[in-house]
């Protein structure tokens, strides 16, 4: 036989046996059949969580207040009510004039306008076209506005003009509101200035006005020169002991000294003017010598009264007639005792 390698036997394909489930076919099928898992009959269900209760009744509130919302709006619609959301602030210096507007599409023959001011107590301004009050005199009117020639501070308040019309939807009204404020110049203020002072006492000066609208500021002026705010920023040989305050217009000396002598005087300014009092003056000395004077003329007319009363007491005999009653008296008195004596001398010798 002849020698050589030996032909290759034939490949089989060899599978890989499959894996076996741990679990018996009949457990799985009764696993399968199974429900899926839940809460067991012994477990209570979990508590309401109170921030999610909260949050639905907040969103159950806002729902109720739009749908009120939406109602009110279709009743304004349906009623035909329009009101300006536009707050008017009308300025006006006092004495001069002003136009209150009210802002209304056009005027129209149909259409009704009503003014009214509005406080404690409403009035009206123009009704059954026409003005109404003092307002006759001294007012206008320019369509819907109303033009007042002669503004004066008592008319400040606040204003409402109606606009009634007819429309398609039935009567129209529509109503615009507006704030008028008068501007009013301060008046001659009032100044309060000691005429005099000791030397080293806390002295207060004040001004004050009660008219101007806004509110003024003050300052205060010696001998006609205006005095700093703040007195450090002025000279060294100036006083720099004062204290002034522009908003209620006290002008407060903590140590007055005799420097701070002189006449003073105090302006009240805003935006419309500025008025200033009449210069008072204010002397400071070591000692009150008025006081003083005043003190002497006050004894002097004391004692002067006085006199004058007890001279005219001895020209009408007053001190006369209670000399001689004394006298009178003491004489009757010595006789009564003389008597007594005389009894009891008598008794005695009996």
């Amino acid at each position: 036989m002849p020698s050589g390698p030996a032909p290759p036997l034939p490949c089989k394909s060899v599978s890989a046996p499959a894996p076996r489930s741990s679990v018996p076919p009949r457990a799985a099928s009764r696993a399968s059949a199974l429900p899926p898992p839940g809460p067991s009959a012994s477990e209570e269900p979990a508590a309401p969580d109170p921030a999610k209760m909260a949050r639905r009744s907040r969103h159950r509130l806002l729902l109720l207040l739009l749908r009120y919302l939406v109602v009110a709006l279709d009743y304004h619609k349906a009623y035909g009510f329009s009101a300006s959301k536009d707050h008017q602030v009308v300025t006006a210096i006092e004495y001069q004039e002003v136009i209150l507007a009210c802002k209304y599409p056009k005027k129209t023959i149909s259409s009704r306008l009503e003014w009214k001011k509005l406080g404690r107590s409403v009035s009206f301004v123009y009704y059954q076209q026409a003005l109404q009050g003092d307002f006759k005199d001294r007012a206008e009117m320019i369509d819907f506005s109303i033009r007042i020639k002669n503004v004066t501070r008592n008319d400040a308040g606040k204003y409402r003009c109606e606009v009634s019309a007819p429309s398609e939807q039935g009567q129209n009204l529509e109503e615009d509101t507006l704030t008028l404020e008068v501007l009013v110049a301060p008046a001659v203020p009032s100044c309060e200035v000691p005429s005099s002072a000791l030397r080293g006492t806390v002295v207060e000066l004040r001004c004050q006005d009660k008219e101007g609208n806004p509110a003024p500021e003050y300052t205060w002026f010696k001998d006609g020169i205006r005095l700093l705010e703040n007195p450090k920023l002025g000279s060294p040989s100036a006083n720099s002991s004062y204290t002034m305050n522009t908003k209620s217009g006290t002008l407060q000396f903590n140590t007055v000294s005799k420097l701070d002598s002189g006449e003073y005087s105090c302006e009240a300014r805003n935006s419309v003017g500025h008025r200033r009092c009449p210069g008072k003056r204010m002397q400071v000395d070591d000692l009150n010598v008025s006081g003083i004077i005043a003190a002497v003329v006050v004894v002097a007319l004391v004692i002067s009264v006085c006199g004058l009363g007890v001279c005219y007491a001895q020209r009408k005999g007053y001190f006369s007639k209670e000399t001689s009653f004394q006298k009178s008296s003491s004489a009757s008195k010595a006789t009564a005792m003389s008597e007594n004596d005389f009894k009891h001398t008598k008794s005695f010798i009996i």
